[in-house]
This record gives C-alpha cells, structure tokens and sequence, in this order.
C-alpha cells in the first residue's frame, strides 16, 4: 500500500505548503535565501526564509516592510508572493541568476564608463519608480542591485531587498530609531538626525556610481571623467545642491551622450555577467526526491518485474 502522508523530509523542505526549498543560495542578518520551486505555479524563485521570530522583532518587522512593497517596474525587484507557518515565514521573489552589482565589481574592479552609465541609468529609472510610488529605499548598494545574465552585452539591473524601505504615509513602516542604512551610503542630514527622503537615495547612488568607475569602497573619491560633475552633484552634503528627483538626474546623466553600448569603452576590461546558478534538475521541479525514492520507485520495479513475468510466460507458451 502507498503510504498518503508525504516523507518528512519532505515536509521540512516545505514551506508553507507552496515552496519546495532547493539549493541553499545565501544567509543574511534576516534568515537564509534559497532556490525554491513553487508548487503553484512550477516555476523556480528565490526563497527568502526567516526563522522563528517574536512578533515585534526587528526581522520580521523588516518582512513586513518588503512583503508590502510591490513597485511594478523592468528594473525593480518585487515580492511574487508569501507564506508563513507555524515556525516560519517567507518571502519569494523571481530567481535573478547573475549574481549582484556587488559581485561583478569583486571580480572585474573599475567598469569601463558606458557600461557603468548604463547601469546607473537603470538604477536612477528604478528609483524614480519606486519614489513615485511614494517609497524612500534607504539601502541602496551594490550587494542590493542584482543582475540577469547578459554576458558581454547591455546588463540589466534590478533593485532589490526593500527591508528597511519607508513606506510614505504608512506609520506602522517608520517607526525605527536612529538613522538607517549602510554605513559609507549614508547621507549627512540623515547621519545627523533628518528624515529619510528620496534624496538619501539618490546620495546613495552617487556612491554606488563612483563604486563602478573605481572599483573601490564607498569612501572613494570621484574619479575624473565624463561622470565626474553628475556624480560630485549626487554625493553632494547639501541635499539642497543635489539633483531635484532620480529623473532629472537621468535627464543628467543621459544629457552626456556617452555611447550606449556594447561595445563598451575600452579603458578596463569588458564585463561577462555569466549564469552563477546550476541548471535546474528536472525531477525536483514535479517529483521530489523523497517521494520519488521512497514511494514511487518500489512500485515502478513491481510493475517492472510483473511485466517481465508476463513476458517469459508468453514465450514458454
């Protein structure tokens, strides 16, 4: 008789009855990501999973900040969906397999400049998105800008981790003391007690494109070039002389005319965003391995060895 209950194995893979966990892909302040498979849909996603927590920690306040956030936009990174359980919560978003803006500097160093304008001329079209929606970011960096895999051409950007984001309006999203962000991404009127505004975000920016240009930390100064004077203007310590919006400062940035690429400037080596994730295995996506091993395969082999019984009996015959 087949057993009805599912192995536990496979029950602890998963989550909330929806998402099936993968290959473990990461671990952070807020719990651990995964490549997981929604059993929903079949479709593959990544798994952000947050371990037991009390109701007013600062991790799952941080989810629920994230899970409402949902700005529609090609360069921005939005929930797809969640569950939680009795142990567990968690939040999935769409599998994006080339690694982070933060990986690619770790293995290139400085960006040739068209390819490090293109990249900020998503993330400024990101931003205008989500500040029109009425949302301050307040973690913009390179380990938050995920990349497809575009190998030598165009890249393509996508914000994401929208945990400690301000919701505008929304009390309930704004309650935490103290200035918040990375420390090197943090503007001075925000370090010194301001509120947060789309204008952190574009300082942010500003250190995240001098970032692409050198290769370096975020203290590193603006580098000489074409992108000097918009990048000087972001990082500025008055937000006053900062550009108005993240769209002037495209406007800005695309005013310079640099050529969009490919094939890139030359003056560094020209960047490969490869696949980083493994091929999907086929079973996993319908058939998970434990109930495949031990449910299904003795039954395929009966009917197997039936079958070959038949057989030599209707040979002897």
């Amino acid at each position: 008789m087949i057993p009805r209950h599912r192995p536990r194995a496979t029950r602890d893979r998963l989550v909330g009855g929806r998402y099936l966990l993968g290959e473990h892909l990461g671990t952070g302040g807020m719990g651990s990501v995964w490549r997981a498979t929604d059993r929903r849909s079949g479709e593959e996603v990544a798994l952000k999973v947050l371990g037991q927590h009390d109701p007013g920690s600062s991790a799952l306040v941080r989810f629920v900040r994230e899970q409402a956030v949902r700005v529609r936009h090609p360069h921005v990174l939005a929930p797809v969906g969640w569950v939680a359980e009795d142990e567990r919560v968690a939040l999935a978003t769409r599998l994006v397999r080339g690694g982070t803006v933060e990986d690619l500097l770790a293995e290139h160093g400085p960006l040739p400049t068209t390819y490090a304008a293109a990249l900020l001329d998503q993330l400024l079209d990101a931003l205008a998105a989500v500040h029109r929606a009425g949302v301050v970011h307040r973690d913009v960096k390179p380990a938050n800008l995920l990349l497809e895999p575009t190998g030598t051409g165009r890249p393509r950007l996508l914000l994401a981790d929208f945990g400690i984001a301000v919701v505008a309006g929304d009390s309930r999203l704004t309650r935490v003391p103290g200035p918040v962000g990375t420390e090197g991404f943090v503007p001075p009127e925000l370090a010194a007690g301001g509120p947060a505004t789309p204008s952190q975000d574009l300082y942010a920016a500003g250190v995240v494109g001098t970032q692409l240009l050198t290769g370096a930390g975020p203290t590193a100064p603006v580098p000489p070039g074409p992108m000097a004077p918009l990048l000087t203007a972001l990082r500025h310590p008055d937000p006053a002389a900062r550009p108005p919006d993240a769209t002037a400062a495209r406007a800005a940035l695309r005013d310079l005319h640099l050529p969009p690429g490919p094939p890139w400037s030359r003056e560094h080596a020209v960047p490969d965003v490869r696949d980083r994730l493994t091929p999907p295995s086929r079973r996993a996506s319908r058939f998970p391995g434990p109930v495949l091993g031990p449910v299904l395969l003795p039954v395929l082999v009966l009917t197997l060895a039936t079958v070959l019984s038949v057989l030599a009996l209707l040979v002897r015959g």
